[in-house]
């Protein structure tokens, strides 16, 4: 692949219309593209969309991919659009080459890019990393996979300006140019086995991320993954790794309840583990990856401390929804896969009662065995993984079935005691009830506020 010369003349086919999707859309029409958008959902779900697309005189078609989607100079692919679809496996069969939003978005970029991925932690990284940045005072732009598309704000970015991204390995699967000054890599655990051949494959595509890179860039990357450490000390760019285990000799760690950053072997203090406002060693881990990443990027250690120190973390990730009769309701619907619920178990000392289910990636639920034995009083299960799950936890914990979030929170709400915690961690995507997690956070916040 390579980037196109001309975009004022190319004809352009887009596949997906969810936000991505219509963004890509709006910014190529921007700079004199032909677009046509297709998406393979009922028109009838999507009012919105076409109104926006005829608002903005750009022709599309719902229902179906027909073949006036090949006759185009490029593709640009939507998360959403598995990579071996048809549509996507004709295209590329037709010698068409196929992009992805973000790589279509950074055509256009003149502000350096921090992008973070990994399999858990990239929206509370990519929202932490851009608070620092608002904090410095500087112009700064937080999209990506976090909900904003980074085509919608690319052309309002200048060199003065940051654009802090979250990028997923669907994003990565179809970059070709895309080059962050500063990629950040959190961890890799298995997770869209649904979408991709095997786990290596999906590890391939997070390494993506450092594929464009040179010496001038920088990868920030989890020293305590073996995977991605063994891989990430290999890089041809510098290096900044971050630990919890180990004291570095460069990079940052945490030592005896303090955390440093560190330069030519010399540790600075940055700040007291418990000065930083979100819990638990998950998010440990996202404060020194953001730290490092700022730091790189010219942010002063006193505004990133501070920064740390009011930081409340972000919706749907261990968010606290309201205490009712000595009961806390806390919403993790982010938390989409295994190793996402094996922390939000983790961070409570109190008994726990699980909302769990949802569209299965193909998930292996025996890392929680131990923990849901250990701390969950009941599992309520709800979606189409719940058959599984209830195969697979029934001999751990009492678990009882639901038909829906409703139902489901009304059950948890009757099973929970004074002083239990009652979680939504589905450790599945929501595709299979909801519109995305946002939606089923929403709509089991509106549940528990309604008891």
């Amino acid at each position: 692949m390579s980037k196109p010369e001309k975009i004022e003349s190319a004809k352009v086919s887009i596949l997906g219309a969810a936000r991505s999707g219509i963004a890509a859309a709006r910014l190529l029409k921007s700079q004199g593209a032909s677009v046509f958008v297709s998406d393979n959902k009922p028109q009838s779900a999507a009012t919105k969309q076409t109104e926006t697309l005829e608002s903005l005189g750009i022709a599309y078609e719902f229902n179906a991919h027909s073949d006036r989607v090949f006759d185009a100079d490029f593709i640009v692919i939507s998360p959403g659009v598995p990579s071996n679809s048809n549509v996507v496996m004709h295209a590329k069969k037709v010698g068409l080459n196929v992009y992805s939003e973000v790589e279509v978005a950074s055509w256009f970029c003149r502000a350096p890019i921090a992008a973070i991925t990994g399999s858990n932690g990239k929206t509370t990284t990519t929202s932490l990393l851009g608070k620092i940045f608002q904090n410095l005072g500087r112009k700064t732009f937080v999209t990506g996979n976090i909900g904003f598309p980074i085509s919608d704000y690319v052309l309002d970015a200048d060199e003065n300006s940051i654009v802090v991204a979250e990028v997923s390995s669907f994003q990565l699967d179809h970059i070709d140019t895309f080059k962050p000054e500063v990629a950040v890599l959190l961890n890799i655990t298995p997770d869209h086995l649904d979408r991709y051949a095997d786990y290596q494959a999906y590890v391939r595509s997070k390494f993506r991320i450092f594929m464009n890179q040179s010496s001038d860039d920088c990868a920030v990357f989890n020293h305590d993954d073996e995977a991605v450490n063994d891989h990430c000390s290999k890089l041809n760019t510098a290096l900044l790794p971050f630990s919890v285990n180990d004291r570095l000799s460069f990079g940052a760690y945490a030592e005896d309840g303090k955390v440093y950053l560190v330069s030519d072997g010399k540790s600075e203090f940055l700040i007291d583990v418990k000065e930083i406002r979100i819990p638990g060693v998950h998010n440990l881990y996202n404060s020194l990856a953001a730290s490092l990443a700022a730091w790189r990027l010219g942010a002063s250690p006193t505004v990133i401390a501070g920064t740390l120190r009011e930081f409340p973390g972000v919706e749907h990730r261990l968010e606290p929804v309201r205490e009712l009769s000595g009961v806390r309701f806390v919403n993790d619907s982010k938390a989409t896969n295994v190793d996402a619920v094996w922390y939000a178990l983790g961070s409570f000392a109190n008994p726990i009662v699980l909302i769990a289910g949802g569209k299965d990636k193909g998930n292996d639920y025996a890392p929680l065995f131990e923990l849901v034995h250990e701390k969950v009083r009941t599992m309520v299960l709800i979606g189409q993984a719940a058959p599984k799950m209830l195969r697979e936890f029934s001999d751990k914990t009492r678990c009882i079935m639901a038909t829906s979030m409703e139902d489901a929170v009304s059950k948890a709400n009757k099973e929970a005691r004074p002083g239990d915690v009652v979680l939504l961690s589905p450790a599945c995507a929501s595709f299979d009830m909801f519109q995305d997690y946002e939606h089923r956070g929403r709509e089991f916040k509106r549940l528990v506020m309604a008891l």
